[in-house]
């Protein structure tokens, strides 16, 4: 089960367009967090910035995993909040 929750999760699964209340907040974020890094960025010399680039990888790595643990535990909650409404 946790394979199609997984697909679904990574978008290979596309029921249909999703749009949510907060996506222009989102952006907002992203916009400052990209203008703050480009800010940093310049500041940093070459051995800073490399560390700085890993981090970011190591990073973005860590969110994307992290972000799909959290979807399929909160797939698997909603699943039992209907199991329960109708089998109970």
């Amino acid at each position: 089960m946790t394979h199609i929750i997984e697909e679904f999760y990574y978008g290979n699964i596309e029921p249909q367009e999703i749009t949510t209340e907060l996506r222009a907040t989102v952006r907002n974020k992203l916009a400052v967090l990209s203008k703050t890094e480009e800010q940093l960025s310049e500041k940093l010399t070459d051995v800073e910035s490399e560390l700085f680039d890993t981090y970011l990888k190591q990073s973005g790595e860590f969110l994307c995993v992290s972000n799909a643990d959290s979807f399929i535990a909160g797939f698997k909650l909603g699943a039992k909040f209907t199991y329960n409404t109708f089998v109970d």
